[in-house]
């Protein structure tokens, strides 16, 4: 070590040269790393979702949900596998445990499923792995006065969507309101009889006869040459005049056609084709028989402030930089907006710009905790050469750790911010410690030494310590590897960075420091003076002779402080992590089973008008049917985005009361509002219900949900159940069927007038062709006795009553069947709108105990406080790992075990200040207070070492265990002082202001500053008095050793 300080001191040249070339390094690291609101996060979860056309939901579940469970429960990493059993589709999510390979867990799954025998009608299932970038992180609303819908989604989508999906990063590009073409095939049952044929015979007639296939290479010669069969129509015009056979050999053509074309596509063709048959047959042109005419086709209805509108998300790729993707974006809009001034383009989500105000935020704060902490050292060493020596450790140290974070991929987001904003106060203490020995041994008249060699002597004097508190510090973050989940994703950064700029701030207290040092005071410093304590030593060493000689005094009124302070715990309450204020609100509608798009458009216009109205509403847009990101699965949900003005007055409330106005509307369905807090950090009970089928948990879920609804301090309450409608079931008679050349498929396609749309050819050619989809005319006044009379034809041509073919027998059913691994589950959520998560749960158990459930149903209360008891239990294991390796550096720093135990004596008292801190800023003990709590033991710690350090080498000078601690109080008090007022300044900014560091936040603040004042203040007299105690104990068991071995 003598070696470093000694390189410093003699090559000032080199030293300057390697400090500007890591200063600029750490400048372009800064300005190149990635940007975001968090770290990210690798969620251990994938969904599996299998489209099943025209399936109910017990078809869904019988065929597709169930086997795909049974075959994936017991793989290697699952945790939890949960379902969704839905009309026409099945929803399966699979948690995993944390650590598992994604990679491999992917491949493995996506093999077992490839093994499982799906239903002919169930199409491929989609694999998806959830993160935390599935959400847009950017959205436009496009309306035009001029352009139609039609024409706007042409301009989008040619001119605008390419643009977007060059840029790189951009993972998709989704829809909503767009219009495409379609051709509409709808057979007239009238004719389609009286010409003797069947919607069956014809369908499979056409897709015969449009065959296009590839035949293969064929020999002509010496030549070979590829030979396609094109049996596609360029035209509407050209399929209306396809010739259907109309005699019983139709059925037979059509089948014959259609296998001919899987054998030999060229044949198919050629006996599709009339004119090239050897037998003329009787036809009908397709027109005759069939409505076929081009529509415009919406997925989904999108309106923005009461206008048709289409909307675009965008989804970036992991890897990619939201807010440079961002921003490239809104520029390619920008560009497009000035090349179409007809079209209006509206900004409905970025998210990028509340990570830059954040990240804006949080450096502001780093800042202005800088300067506190100047400050703090220039009112105690009032010399300004001194404080800028110890003020240069700030900058380099934080961009000596921005350096290494850019190179292990680590992005700037609030949490190493944050992070940079604790570290600023810790930073600066190896350079205080180290610069006011020096300017102490200065301004001593009896100094024997001068120059670079009390400089070096100074510097080395001070290494122990200032080596042993970083340590230790470091100590207490490397436990945060124990914490698994997100939160231990979440603080890793943290931990990172502060571990990162306090090795590097101890480099600089040994290298840049003394070499300043050397420079500011070559000629060393006015005003000598004898070694005499000044005004707040002599007072702190009067206070301290006394509490020595009072010993158990001071320890009655220490323990009756802590003990005071416990009793007051349960005032404090307990809450999980703080929540953003993002002026946005995302409501969802899901309409009950019946309900017609149509329909749910007309409720979100109503609502739409009501919120456009509302003030401090700037724009409210809607997107009903299709996918969107609160539905995966097309539906005719609705999801409608609410932006408000930044400056919304009671944010916390307006969602509530915006539910509640809507709740009045009476419609059939259920709203929810999806909670955007910050990291997903919403404050939650979630209540789970779990019994073997939908009915037996029912009235237990009713039950639940009312229940909550009693509570006060719960809101938004939701049941995931749905509600159960008439279903009527067709139990067909197969010989009937059999008799009559019948299927249960085709009585199904007969009547199913809801199912989605078949695709049964493509027209078109060079590259753009039009689906021609099979549609029915719906029929919205069924009765049960027009459902018995309904007429099915059967391939002879006979007509057959529905009654004559089925038994139908009326019941229940429910559109969506919720499992969790294996049993039937539904969910009750709501959000917690008071602060103590904690209590509020706990009134939410009482009120559920009392709830009387059915043998085979079970109820589990979970949500936001079982995250708390997962996550303070881990955080507290890491606190007792964390002092079990503190007190082995300081074991082997000090050489033995006394010294380090009456330093630990400091840590108790930190609770003091935490809990009275607490009550007094009215905040939780949460997540991030607990995090503060830990690195209290790192900061108090340090401020002990200090100290008992200097009286171990004063009683090793000769010095009684009393006299080396007066002297000790008289040396160190300063530094002490300084280093924990520097702390607290820097911290000081995370009191005021929620912008910017929800996550770091006011409760992480308030804990470390509130726990660095008790503990500060008790450690200069509780430590002293301990280490005495226990000296005064070793000596006297030393002494009795000495008298026994004499005897």
């Amino acid at each position: 070590m003598q070696k470093i300080i000694n390189f410093s001191l003699h090559n000032k040249l080199a030293l300057w040269l390697m400090t500007l070339i890591l200063a600029a390094a750490g400048i372009y690291s800064a300005m190149t790393m990635k940007m975001e609101m968090l770290p990210s996060i690798s969620s251990p979860v994938i969904t599996v979702t299998t489209p099943y056309p025209g399936a109910t939901p017990e078809a869904v579940l019988d065929n597709v949900t169930d086997p795909i469970e049974k075959k994936v429960a017991s793989m290697s990493g699952v945790d939890k596998v949960s379902s969704q059993s839905l009309q026409n589709a099945s929803a399966i999510t699979l948690q995993y445990d944390f650590g598992t390979d994604m990679d491999k867990a992917e491949k493995d799954l996506q093999e077992a499923i490839g093994k499982i025998d799906m239903p002919e009608e169930a199409q491929k299932p989609t694999i998806d792995r959830i993160s935390m970038y599935t959400f847009p992180i950017i959205s436009y609303s496009f309306s035009s006065d001029s352009n139609n819908i039609k024409e706007l989604t042409k301009v989008i989508k040619d001119d605008l969507v390419p643009q977007i999906e060059g840029v790189d990063g951009v993972s998709s590009v989704t829809f909503s309101g767009q219009e495409v073409q379609q051709i509409e095939l709808q057979f007239d049952e009238a004719e389609l009889k009286k010409k003797g044929l069947t919607e069956d015979t014809v369908l499979q007639f056409i897709k015969g006869a449009t065959t296009d296939a590839p035949l293969g290479l064929y020999t002509f010669g010496n030549d070979l040459k590829s030979i396609v069969v094109n049996g596609q129509f360029t035209s509407v015009d050209a399929l209306k005049s396809l010739k259907i056979p109309m005699t019983g050999a139709s059925q037979g053509a059509g089948q014959t056609a259609g296998a001919q074309a899987q054998a030999n596509p060229a044949a198919g063709a050629q006996s599709a084709n009339p004119a090239a048959a050897q037998m003329k047959l009787p036809t009908v042109e397709l027109g005759d028989i069939a409505k076929i005419k081009n529509v415009a086709s919406r997925d989904s209805i999108s309106k923005t402030n009461g206008k048709d509108s289409l909307s675009i998300q965008v989804v970036k790729s992991d890897n990619a930089n939201t807010v440079k993707l961002a921003n490239d974006v809104k520029d390619i809009v920008n560009k497009f907006g000035k090349e179409n001034k007809d079209i209006n383009a509206l900004l409905m989500m970025d998210q990028a710009k509340p990570i830059e105000d954040s990240v804006r935020t949080m450096v502001e704060k780093a800042l202005i905790g800088a300067l506190f902490a100047v400050i703090m050292i220039l009112i105690f060493l009032r010399n300004i050469r001194s404080t800028f020596i110890a003020v240069v450790s700030i900058p380099m140290s934080i961009l000596i750790a921005l350096l290494i974070l850019k190179q292990l991929n680590v992005t700037l987001n609030i949490m190493t911010l944050g992070a940079m904003t604790v570290a600023i106060g810790r930073v600066i203490d190896d350079s205080i410690v180290v610069i006011e020995n020096i300017f102490r041994r200065m301004s001593l008249k009896n100094e024997r030494l001068s120059g670079s060699a009390l400089i070096a002597d100074a510097t080395r004097e001070m290494f122990i310590p200032i080596m042993s508190s970083t340590l230790v510090t470091i100590a207490v973050f490397l436990p945060l590897g124990l914490v698994s989940g997100s939160i231990g994703e979440l603080f890793r950064p943290f931990a990172l960075t502060v571990v990162f700029a306090l090795l590097a701030s101890l480099l600089i207290a040994i290298t840049i420091v003394p070499m300043l040092g050397h420079i500011f005071f070559r000629n060393g410093i006015k005003g000598h003076h004898d070694e005499k304590p000044g005004a707040i030593a002599g007072f702190y060493r009067r206070i301290l002779d006394w509490s020595l000689r009072h010993k158990w005094i001071v320890g009655l009124l220490s323990i009756l402080l802590l003990v005071g302070s416990l009793m007051l715990m349960p005032f404090v309450g307990t809450s999980f992590i703080s929540t953003g204020e993002d002026k946005l609100l995302a409501l969802t509608y899901k309409p009950q089973p019946g309900e017609t798009e149509d329909e749910v458009v007309k409720h979100a216009e109503t609502v739409q008008h009501y919120l456009s109205n509302k003030k401090y509403v700037e724009n409210v847009q809607f997107s009903v049917g299709g996918k969107n990101p609160f539905s995966p699965i097309a539906s005719n949900d609705m999801a409608m985005m609410v932006e408000y003005n930044k400056n919304t007055p009671n944010w916390d409330d307006e969602a509530e009361k915006v539910l509640d106005k809507l709740a009045t509307y009476n419609y059939p369905g259920s709203w929810k509002n999806q909670d955007f807090a910050t990291g997903g950090a919403s404050n939650s009970v979630s209540v789970s219900v779990v019994g073997p089928s939908t009915d037996a948990i029912r009235s237990t879920v009713d039950k639940v949900e009312k229940a909550m609804k009693d509570e006060k301090a719960l809101s938004n309450v939701d049941s995931s159940l749905s509600a159960s409608y008439d279903e009527y079931t067709l139990k067909v008679d197969h010989d009937k069927l059999s008799e009559l050349g019948l299927t249960a498929g085709q009585v199904a396609m007969t009547l199913n007038q809801r199912s989605p749309d078949t695709v049964v050819t493509k027209v078109g050619q060079g590259g753009k062709s039009t689906e021609v989809v099979l549609t029915k005319a719906e029929q919205n006044n069924w009765t049960k006795q027009k459902l018995e009379d309904t007429k099915i034809t059967s391939p002879l041509g006979r007509d057959v009553k529905l009654s004559d073919i089925v038994k139908i027998e009326e019941g229940k059913s429910s559109d969506t069947i919720t499992r969790e691994d294996g049993d039937v589950s539904a969910t009750v959520d709501s959000k917690i709108k008071a602060d103590d998560v904690g209590k509020t749960t706990a009134d939410v158990q009482q009120a559920i105990d009392k709830i009387d459930t059915p043998s085979n149903v079970s109820i589990h209360v979970g949500g936001t406080n079982q995250d708390i008891g997962e996550s303070f239990s881990q955080l507290g294991i890491a606190m007792l790992a964390a002092i079990g390796i503190v007190y082995l550096i300081l074991v082997l720093t000090f050489k033995g075990g006394l010294a380090p135990l009456a330093i630990l004596f400091s840590l108790p008292f930190t609770v003091i200040g935490v809990i009275i801190g607490l009550l007094l800023a009215k905040e939780t003990l949460s997540v991030p207070s607990m995090i503060g709590v830990l690195m209290l033991i790192g900061i108090v710690v340090t401020n002990a070492i200090v100290l008992i350090d200097r009286v171990i080498h004063m009683e090793n000078s000769g010095l009684s265990t009393r006299d080396a601690l007066l002297e000790a109080a008289s040396t160190r008090v300063r530094p002490i002082l300084m280093t924990a007022l520097a702390t607290i300044g820097a911290l000081s900014p995370l009191l005021f202001g929620g912008d910017g560091s929800v996550l770091i936040s006011k409760a992480l603040g308030v804990t470390v500053i509130g726990g660095l004042v008790s503990s500060t203040l008790l450690t200069l007299i509780v430590v002293p008095v301990v280490y005495e105690m226990l000296m005064a104990i070793k000596n006297r068991k030393k002494r009795k050793q000495t008298i026994t071995e004499t005897r």
